[in-house]
């Protein structure tokens, strides 16, 4: 999954992608590294990040997906929102996914998501942007307590419609987690497999990668491949990041590792046969 952010305060690209030409162009760049998906938000979730109101994320993100149906780069859309408002309008011009970081804290998102056949990505956060990484950041059981926010929230989607082979589940990787939650969400990602749906992985340029290398935030697309290569060997269906092309061979490989293990006999660490094999 392609990032593409249409922000001026993203974390590590925000007000890079100021013209719709220069949208269109990254989004052809990331297809042809290989992205199989391509994900345009208009709204920053980056740690301490205000919202923006529902006309002002339509006014960002809907241009990216008119222009991009037109040039119909054979991959599908997804649209990063937590807005119901933002998703509907985005599914009517195209977009096959909706990433919400919120796990439906818009109580109208799955309904609208369902009556569009849509595809969900669910995310377990802490709080919000603006709060997630405040104050101490501790649980008492961080698998189980992520795992049954995520259960509770996918029997919402199905409650509402959502077909349950058009879910997907994130940890939410760097959103109200220490590095140390990082790192064990990373190692035990096949403990999430019990949910029953595909598993995303978002660690792209994060904060927990500085801490581990000492590089700064665009300076960290091999420590990105590194642990995206092992999430998949861990049990990541799908991986979110800004450079496709840095991550792509790593992938492929640890899904080849992941995919001979599993026909040898090895523990199941996840099915890539399943809808949403490692992308």
């Amino acid at each position: 999954m392609g990032i593409l952010n249409v922000t001026p305060d993203s974390f590590s690209d925000g007000g890079q992608l100021s013209s719709l030409e220069a949208t269109v162009a990254q989004a052809q760049a990331l297809v042809r590294d290989g992205a199989d998906i391509l994900d345009i938000g208009g709204e920053s979730t980056r740690p301490g990040a205000e919202g923006v109101d529902v006309e002002e994320e339509l006014r960002r993100v809907l241009p990216v997906f008119e222009a991009l149906a037109r040039q119909d780069l054979g991959v599908p859309l997804s649209v990063d929102t937590s807005k119901a408002a933002v998703a509907e309008a985005a599914l009517a011009r195209g977009a096959a996914m909706v990433n919400d970081v919120s796990a439906l804290g818009d109580p109208r998102m799955a309904a609208t998501v369902a009556a569009h056949g849509a595809s969900l990505v669910l995310m377990h956060m802490r709080g919000e942007p603006r709060t997630m990484q405040r104050g101490e950041l501790h649980y008492d059981d961080l698998i189980g307590e992520i795992r049954d926010h995520l259960r509770r929230a996918l029997d919402m989607a199905r409650s509402a419609g959502v077909s349950p082979d058009r879910l997907l589940v994130d940890p939410g990787i760097g959103f109200g987690k220490t590095t140390d939650h990082n790192l064990t969400l990373t190692r035990r990602l096949g403990d999430f497999r019990t949910l029953g749906v595909p598993i995303v992985f978002g660690p792209s340029r994060k904060r927990f990668l500085g801490e581990l290398t000492g590089r700064e935030v665009f300076d960290r697309d091999r420590a990105t491949a590194a642990v995206c290569a092992l999430a998949v060997a861990a049990g990541a269906d799908m991986v979110r990041v800004h450079d496709v092309g840095a991550v792509k061979d790593a992938v492929t490989l640890a899904a080849a590792i992941r995919a001979q293990g599993q026909t040898a006999g090895a523990p199941d660490r996840g099915d890539l046969s399943r809808p949403g094999g490692a992308s």
